[in-house]
Order: C-alpha cells, then structure tokens, then sequence
C-alpha cells in the first residue's frame, strides 16, 4: 500500500511518539517507518538487543522493560511527561486448550496483564498529557474481538476484549482522537510457537505497519478488514 508521505510528515514530524512492543515485529517496522519522517520516538520493549538495535538505526529513546510488571509501568509514567501519540502495540497471545490450562492460571494473569492492565494504567497517566497535545492514541487490536468466542483462545480474546472495551467507552469522554486497528493474521515472531500459522495466509509486518502510520493522518476512528463485513460469526 502507498501512504501519503507529505500529510505523514506532517502529523509526525517533530512530535513524540511512545510505541510499545517496538523492539520487533509490528513495532519495530513502525518505528523504522516513523524514523524516515522525523519523529521523536519513544520505544519500549522486552529485548534489549533487539531494541538498542533499533534505537541504533532510528535514533530512538528506549526503554528496557517488561510491562507485565506493576513497578516498570510505574516507572514509564513518571518519565513520561509529553506526548503526542502513543501507539499501544504490545501484546501476547496463547492457542490452548482450556484442559491445558487447568494447571496454568498464570495463562490469564499474564495475558491480562499486557493486553489490559498494561495499557489501562498507562492511558490513566498518557490522557491529560495527549488532551493537552491534542494527540492520538492507535490500539492495535486483533479481527479476535470481532469474532464471537473460538475454542482454545480464552486468555488471548478476552484480554483483547477487555482492553477494546475499555477504550470504546473511554473515547467519547477524551479531549484527544482514538483510534483502533483491527488486524488480521501478521507474519511476527508472536505466531511463531503456533505450528498451524506456519502455511496460513498473513500480512506482512511492513504492511501493518503502514496502515498504522495511515491512521496517524487520516484520524480514522478504527481500520479493519472490508472482508470482515462477509462474516456471518461477526459480532455486531
């Protein structure tokens, strides 16, 4: 897909960016992307190695951090005093069988914890600083919340759920634009330990990426597939 550079550069140009998960995947390729048209970025990930590596190539403040813990969110609030967009693109995803999960309550606290707690608490302090900027926040969401319940995605779609609830009934109350994408199927290392994703059909990352950097000018509500409109199990 083409993105129009010049209304990009314009919404990103000189302006802080706070992307999570950015040391690989989705969030790095978007950092790469935003780097070209001179955003100050702010990056968080789990990989230091991967992300001092993007740090090198975009000139990028980071932050070496697992958000699943209460202190290093903590910590990311106080130092962030400014902002002007926030990307909340960290996440994690579990395909089980819930007879494998019977042992394996720390399924859900974990997931629960990136996908909810993480960005709930992180918005609490980010919506008076992107009120006062005028900002935007884009949610990377999953086509997941879409779907009525599939078998052995409890802890991954509730957690998406939980959060993509939270911020539709945030957003008719904040001074700043909110916007959700609704991804399908990415080739990132996330899929990777799920065998079956192997041969399936996925976009590519540089693609997810664009079309998160697309809703940074075009201020759309949410981005989602057009096919999801076709789907019978679509939850209106």
């Amino acid at each position: 897909m083409r993105l129009q550079e010049k209304r990009l550069r314009q919404a990103v140009q000189g302006k802080t960016v706070l992307i999570t998960g950015a040391s690989s995947g989705i969030g790095r390729d978007v950092a790469l992307l935003l780097a070209h048209y001179e955003a100050n970025l702010i990056l968080v990930g789990r990989n230091e190695e991967r992300l001092r590596d993007v740090a090198l190539k975009t000139g990028a403040q980071i932050y070496v951090m697992d958000l699943r813990e209460k202190e290093n969110r903590q910590r990311l609030c106080q130092e962030i005093n400014q902002l002007d967009i926030f990307i909340n693109n960290a996440g994690l995803s579990i395909h089980r069988s819930i007879y494998d999960s019977l042992e394996r309550a720390h399924d859900f606290t974990r997931t629960m914890a990136i996908n909810y707690f993480a960005p709930v608490e992180l918005m609490l302090h980010f919506i008076p600083l992107l009120d006062v900027a005028q900002g935007q926040i884009v949610n990377v969401s999953t086509i997941n919340t879409k779907f009525r319940p599939m078998a052995k995605w409890a802890a991954y779609q509730a957690s998406k759920a939980a959060f993509d609830t939270w911020l539709r009934a945030v957003a008719p109350e904040v001074k700043h634009i909110v916007s959700t994408i609704y991804l399908p199927l990415v080739r990132t290392p996330m899929i990777a330990s799920t065998k079956k994703y192997e041969y399936m059909p996925a976009m590519s990352s540089e693609t997810a990426a664009k079309r998160i950097a697309r809703l940074l000018y075009t201020k759309k509500k949410e981005d989602k597939p057009w096919w999801l409109l076709f789907l019978r199990f679509v939850r209106p």
